[in-house]
Formats: structure tokens, C-alpha cells, sequence
């Protein structure tokens, strides 16, 4: 059994209550809603800190089929992105850095892109929810969507209705969408996931980079990426 600090499980329960709070705000229902993405004590980061260090050894940086993959699974260049979506610092990463990453390294094979959801509030999670239940194929369109229409859906005044319409948009029905966000089996995982982070790699900052198994918090630009990247192909 892992060892789960009081701060994840802090978190879970923070983030547990969130969507709860948020139930009443189901696809369809012409509700009118002054809920917002809001911090739960995990901060989202810009800035670089500390000089990088290598995950422990734990198993949890192993990529397994529940995981989303941008990318080649063999690729000898792993990149895990642990992000929340009402991140705006993983908005912009995704919107300037992941682009140029997949012309020059994902799209070649030699690098892929592991994307994994630490939700900092009840918004956020539910709009993981509702990415992991779309089709495999159009999981990271649909990331895309919301991290580029971010500031719109997470500010609405109800979001959840703004979530269902980029669901929409991805191929999802309304009795699909209501399902998905309704389902404590995808929001457990993705809890205890955000837990696993938390405590075992001392993941607390939105966007967290793992390459090839080394830490690197904060947001990088592209040029920074490929100069860890370059030696690992060598």
C-alpha cells in the first residue's frame, strides 16, 4: 500500500466536495451557475525551481494502457505531463511549446508525450472526466480544445454546459456526456492517480514535466525541452 500524505488526501477530498458542488450543474439543464475554476492550495507554476532531479523509482512512471500517449509508445524519449485544465501556464505550454515538440521530435518517433490530469479544483477534474471518456482518437483534440478555449468555458457561468458543447464537438452525445460525468469510476481514477503524484513524486505545481524519468517543474519553453532532449537521442 502506498504511503498517501495528508496533503493528497487533502486534496482528494477538496477536489471530491468540488464536484459534488458542481453536480447541480448537469449538460442541458437551463440552470444559470456562478461556479469557477478556483485553487485548492496546489498552485499552477511558471517559474523554474530547483535544479532537476531523477523520480524515485516507484513503478508510477511506467506508461500503462489506461495512460494517454501522444505519439509512439516505443519512442525512446519519454515526456509525462502531469497538468490540470484550468491551468493557464499549462494552457500556454500547450499552446506554444507542445506544437513545436510534435513537429520536431513527437511526429518522428523519437519522443512521445504522456499526458496525465493533476486537477487543481472541481472544474478541472470534471473536464478531465470528460476528456478521458471521448474516443482514443480524438482525446488530445479534445485536450486542445480546452486549453485553447480555456478562458472562456472555465469563466462561463456554467461551465459544465460550455464543457458539454466542446463534448459535442468531439462526437459525444448528451446521454454519453451525463453518463461520463457522473461516473465515480473515472473520477477515482483520476484521484488517485493525482494522489500517486502528489506523494510519491512530489508533484505540487502545475505544469510538471518527467523526462525519461527526470523532474522538471514549472512551465519550458521548446528551446529548454530540446536541450534535455538532444542528449537522450544521442
Amino acid at each position: 500500500m502506498r504511503n498517501i500524505s495528508f496533503a493528497a488526501i487533502a486534496l482528494a477530498a477538496i477536489l471530491a466536495a468540488s464536484y459534488f458542488v458542481l453536480e447541480a450543474q448537469k449538460p442541458g439543464i437551463d440552470t444559470e451557475s456562478t461556479a469557477a475554476a478556483s485553487s485548492v492550495g496546489v498552485q499552477s507554476a511558471n517559474a523554474q525551481t530547483a535544479a532537476p532531479a531523477r523520480a524515485p523509482e516507484t513503478g508510477i512512471l511506467a506508461v500503462t494502457e489506461d495512460d494517454r500517449v501522444l505519439g509512439k509508445r516505443d519512442a525512446p524519449v519519454t515526456i509525462i505531463e502531469y497538468a490540470s485544465l484550468t491551468c493557464p501556464h499549462c494552457a500556454a505550454f500547450h499552446a506554444t511549446t507542445l506544437p513545436k515538440l510534435k513537429a520536431t521530435y513527437i511526429e518522428s518517433g523519437q519522443a512521445k508525450l504522456v499526458y496525465r490530469d493533476f486537477p487543481l479544483d472541481g472544474l478541472a477534474l470534471r473536464a478531465a472526466m470528460l476528456a478521458r471518456c471521448a474516443p482514443t482518437d480524438r482525446y488530445f483534440p479534445m485536450l486542445e480544445a480546452m486549453f485553447g478555449s480555456q478562458a472562456n468555458w472555465a469563466r462561463s457561468s456554467n461551465p459544465l454546459r460550455a464543457l458539454a458543447q466542446i463534448g459535442r464537438l468531439a462526437g459525444m452525445g448528451d446521454g454519453q456526456i451525463d453518463t461520463c460525468l457522473k461516473d465515480e469510476g473515472g473520477l477515482n481514477l483520476i484521484l488517485a492517480r493525482s494522489m500517486e503524484a502528489e506523494s510519491d513524486l512530489q508533484v505540487s505545481s502545475t505544469p510538471t514535466l518527467f523526462v525519461n524519468g527526470v523532474k522538471y517543474p514549472g512551465a519550458r519553453s521548446f528551446e529548454e525541452l530540446e536541450t534535455i532532449i538532444k542528449p537522450l537521442l544521442k
